[in-house]
């Protein structure tokens, strides 16, 4: 099965989507499903309600389909691309086609990430699903409330709360390539007042990738996370949350392998290089809430910890394909992150007539990115640290302007200061470099709203996004850290989204168009290893459908459509690998996605010991097509078929289960990049494997 088939196979299933709920609903014992409720701007919304597109995965479904991480989640939503190394410190988000062309340092982010409320680097999507309530991708520009870090969009990580009542579970898998994963969490009442919960994961496996060098896994990456939190009831009204995690993954670090990879991908490396690669995050928050007669406070702390360290290595393989000789080289980049932030947020109640929100917010970051060694030793060690200082105020207000519209405007002004300071190594001699970058700006959406009928809403809507300037995070020199401008988005959509009464199916489409003025290019020389920061215009425009159903013989379908043209339209010269070209596409950005979901739940009747045994079945299916390697459009990534699945069976509180990933077993890029004149490498993601599990 090709392209062509998924436009038709998934516009077919949206169809079903308002067809065989009909059926449904003639079935005496039909039961309502409550709405999906968000918190993207803060307080549980109907998504029906927002006039954007957002895309909703909650904790069962994260379970059931094996997400373990962030990036798993966004590249499994249509619409969201993502290129990594392969590691867990290097990934670019595009939602819609917007993203940086190259991001020029570990801050440069247009897209969001907020877990529990707070912000967290999208460097750190390697991060797992640990405890997960709900995961929400937000699309389209988000600078009301999250101002330069939302230019694209925002994704919402929630986690799951103590409760009153004890609850709990358990789950371990284990699979080919030696998968393994053990989780459980537990929470409850501790005290009349107090409620505490802890979770924690530990897994791992064998790399997907071989080392010629021993005829072994090229490592065994590693995983452990945990988490702790408390809710204490200070009066009826007011609350504090306070939650403390971390997370790490040893040995996985970025992998760069020769074109064509081969069955299985090998590289030709020292075997020990990547035993001292580690990528650790801790958290801490503490969030108190007081709820007024008519709004609720909400003061939001968060501290995080960061800390990356591993090597970049050319093999010998692709060193020799490149001319540069028989043996590898590598260096060895280390980033570490110190993230204070501070929100303060007065919102109107879950329900009220009128939303509206207003707030302050802060934060203040220190990092590193440091390259303190290569394969010849620390004479031409860089060193490099950065304090960005962010402040914002905000509000939004969605209001009924007639008995069917709605209107929702909101604004933030930023203010973002930062400063960097550079030492560099090189010839016996050492060059420091310091800067400073200071920048305002505002952002903000306007929408109005229809409801054609109690189910169906029209919406339209104008955002404003922003990405600030900063400085190279990569520069080999002083004379590359000149500091690289803001980039500028203004993005319109235009959509509808529908809801049965009974809330058993729905179908959302949208329409939409992005400029993006000045968007980041770092530019790259692979024969002299040179960077330094471009700007570079884009546009991007396309549309999206999704639906879904639910039956009462059990059966559920789901399915999401995505076309994006997202193209460069500023040619750029100068760049050590090649100049781009106006009307080359945005690399990474496939013009055509999609995904299919069957799902089924059947009672069956005892046998072998069961007493009231239940058949779990799922199968998820996605498209990914075609996608420039980088801005120079030297080659195409291939299209993609991902095809997994999950058979269970439940009894009680217990579920037996055997699952399967990857089963048409697609050799895939989850990055490529082209080195002139003829050298092209990347990164394949893992193959087909099975494996069986048992959750409690």
């Amino acid at each position: 099965m090709r392209f062509p088939a998924l436009p038709a196979l998934s516009l077919s299933t949206l169809a079903l989507s308002l067809v065989l709920p009909a059926q449904a609903q003639s079935t005496d014992d039909a039961a309502a499903l409550p709405a999906i409720t968000v918190n993207a701007r803060g307080t549980g919304e109907n998504d029906k309600d927002l006039p954007y597109t957002v895309n909703v995965m909650d904790g069962v479904t994260l379970e059931e389909r094996r997400m373990l991480n962030v990036e798993q989640v966004l590249r499994a939503t249509p619409g969201v691309n993502v290129n990594s190394s392969g590691g867990a410190n290097v990934s670019t988000i595009y939602i819609r086609g917007v993203g940086a062309l190259y991001p020029m340092s570990m801050d440069d982010s247009s897209v969001a990430l907020n877990v529990d409320g707070s912000p967290l680097s999208t460097r750190h999507i390697s991060i797992g699903t640990l405890d997960v309530d709900q995961i929400e991708v937000l699309k389209g520009p988000q600078g009301t409330l999250f101002g330069g870090m939302g230019e694209a969009g925002a994704v919402n990580l929630t986690t799951r709360r103590p409760t009153r009542e004890w609850e709990g579970y358990a789950r371990a898998e284990y699979g080919q390539e030696r998968q393994f994963l053990t989780e459980a969490a537990v929470g409850g009442p501790l005290t009349d007042k107090l409620a505490g919960r802890f979770a924690i994961r530990a897994g791992g496996s064998d790399h997907w990738i071989e080392n010629a060098r021993n005829d072994q896994p090229l490592s065994k990456p590693r995983d452990l996370a945990f988490r702790g939190s408390l809710l204490w009831d200070l009066t009826s009204r007011t609350s504090a949350l306070v939650s403390a995690e971390r997370h790490q993954i040893r040995h996985l670090g970025e992998q760069l392998v020769l074109m064509p990879y081969g069955r299985p991908p090998t590289v030709d490396m020292d075997p020990s290089l990547l035993d001292d690669a580690k990528k650790t995050v801790e958290r801490y928050t503490l969030q108190l809430d007081h709820r007024f007669d008519g709004a609720k406070l909400t003061a939001t702390s968060a501290y995080t910890d960061s800390y990356n360290i591993g090597p970049v290595v050319y093999d010998r393989r692709l060193q020799s394909a490149m001319g540069r000789g028989s043996s590898e080289f590598w260096n060895v980049d280390e980033a570490r992150e110190h993230l204070f932030t501070q929100d303060l947020r007065l919102a109107s109640l879950p329900g009220s007539d009128v939303f509206w929100v207003t707030g302050l917010s802060y934060s203040h970051a220190t990092r590193s990115y440091d390259t303190p060694r290569n394969t010849y030793g620390d004479a031409s060690a860089k060193y490099r640290d950065f304090d960005t200082d962010r402040y914002g105020i905000y509000g939004e207000m969605t209001y009924s302007l007639a008995s069917k519209w709605k209107l929702t405007t909101g604004l933030r002004q930023s203010w973002v200061k930062k400063t960097y300071a550079g030492e560099y190594h090189g010839g016996g001699a050492v060059q420091t470099d310091h800067r400073k970058l200071d920048d305002s700006f505002t952002t903000g959406r306007v929408a109005l709203a229809y409801a054609l009928t109690p189910s169906t809403t029209l919406y339209g809507s104008y955002g404003r996004g922003y990405n600030p300037g900063g400085f190279n995070d990569y520069a080999a020199q002083p004379a590359d850290s000149e500091p690289y401008k803001a980039a500028e988005t203004n993005s319109y959509e235009l959509g509808f989204k529908f809801l049965s009464a009974d809330g058993r199916y729905g179908l959302n489409g949208s329409v939409y168009l992005n400029q993006v003025r000045n968007n980041h290019l770092l530019s790259y020389d692979s024969a002299t290893y040179v960077v330094n920061a471009l700007n570079a215009d884009t546009r991007s425009k396309g549309a999206e459908l999704q639906g879904n159903v639910r039956l009462d013989n059990g059966l559920g379908f789901t399915a999401g459509l995505s076309y994006i043209d997202a193209k460069i339209t500023t040619a750029v010269a100068g760049i050590g690998d090649g100049d781009v070209q106006s009307g080359n596409r945005v690399p990474d950005v496939s013009r055509w996605s999609g995904t299919l979901g069957v799902t089924y739940r059947h009672a069956m009747p005892a046998f072998l010991g069961l007493s009231a045994p239940v058949l779990n079945a799922r199968l998820d299916y996605q498209y990914v097509g075609k996608r420039a390697a980088d801005p120079q459009n030297h080659f195409d990534l291939d299209d993609y078929h991902l095809l997994n699945a999950r058979l269970g069976l439940a009894n009680g509180r217990a579920e037996y289960y055997v699952w399967g990933s990857n089963l048409l077993n697609e050799q895939y890029d989850l990055y490529g990049y082209f080195a002139p004149p003829s050298v092209a490498y990347g990164v394949p993601a893992r193959g087909r494997t099975l494996g069986v599990g048992v959750s409690y």
